[in-house]
C-alpha cells in the first residue's frame, strides 16, 4: 500500500498541490498537516508511521515536506527501513525500494555524519581559542564581586533584635535578581578561602 504524507507550513499555505500528486502516485491513504517544519511533533506524520506496514511505501512530494533536518531525515528512513517501509520521494526521484534509493540515503546519513563531526570540531577549537584569551564558557555572573560581597554583608547585617536587617527577597530586589542567585553568590563567596 502506498501511504502519502504532505505538510504545508503556514495556514496561508494550500495543501491542494501536495494531494493532487499523492494521489496521482496512487496513494491509497494520505495525511496532510499544517505545521512549520521546524517543530518535532508532526501528529498526522506520526499517524502515517503507524499505519505503515512491512512491504508499504510511505509517499512524500519533496524531501523537505517531510524532515525538520538531514539528521531527521535519516532517522525517519531507518525508522521506516527497520520497519521494512520504503520510502518514495516524487520530485527528487527517490525510491528506496531501489539499490540507488538506499545508496542515496546512505550518501545523505555520511554527510549529516560528516556535519556533525565538523560542527564539534569547530566548537572546541572555539572553546580552544576564548581558553586562550582568557576567557571560559558559560554565563557571566548576574553580580559583580563588589555586589556580592554588598549582598552578603546586608545578608549578615543585623537588626535591634538580633534578627537580620533585609530579608533574601528584599537582597534580590536591590540588585534586580532572583532569590537562588543571592544564595549562589553568598555560597561562592563563603567556599572562597579568606586572606
Amino acid at each position: 500500500m502506498r501511504i502519502g504524507y504532505g505538510r504545508v507550513s503556514t495556514r496561508d499555505q494550500d495543501s491542494g498541490a501536495q494531494r493532487d500528486a499523492l494521489e496521482a502516485a496512487g496513494c491509497e491513504q494520505i495525511f496532510i498537516e499544517t505545521v512549520s517544519g521546524k517543530l518535532a511533533r508532526r501528529p498526522e506524520l506520526d499517524r502515517a508511521l503507524l499505519v505503515a506496514r512491512s512491504g508499504d511505501q510511505v509517499v512524500v512530494t519533496k524531501l523537505d515536506r517531510l524532515g525538520r533536518s538531514l539528521e531527521h531525515l535519516i532517522q525517519l528512513s531507518n525508522e521506516l527501513q527497520s520497519q521494512g517501509v520504503d520510502l518514495v520521494v516524487l520530485d527528487q526521484g527517490i525510491d528506496t525500494s531501489t539499490a540507488v534509493g538506499r545508496m542515496f540515503f546512505q550518501i545523505l546519513g555520511a554527510i549529516a555524519e560528516f556535519e556533525h563531526a565538523l560542527m564539534s570540531e569547530r566548537t572546541r577549537d572555539g572553546l580552544a581559542a576564548a581558553r586562550s584569551r582568557g576567557r571560559t564558557g558559560g554565563q557571566r555572573p548576574k553580580l559583580t564581586v563588589r555586589q556580592a560581597k554588598i549582598a552578603r554583608d546586608m545578608y549578615e547585617e543585623k537588626a535591634a533584635d538580633e534578627s537580620r536587617a533585609y530579608t533574601v527577597q528584599e537582597i534580590a530586589d536591590e540588585f534586580g535578581v532572583s532569590r537562588p542567585t543571592i544564595y549562589r553568590h553568598l555560597r561562592l563567596l563563603a567556599s572562597e578561602p579568606t586572606a
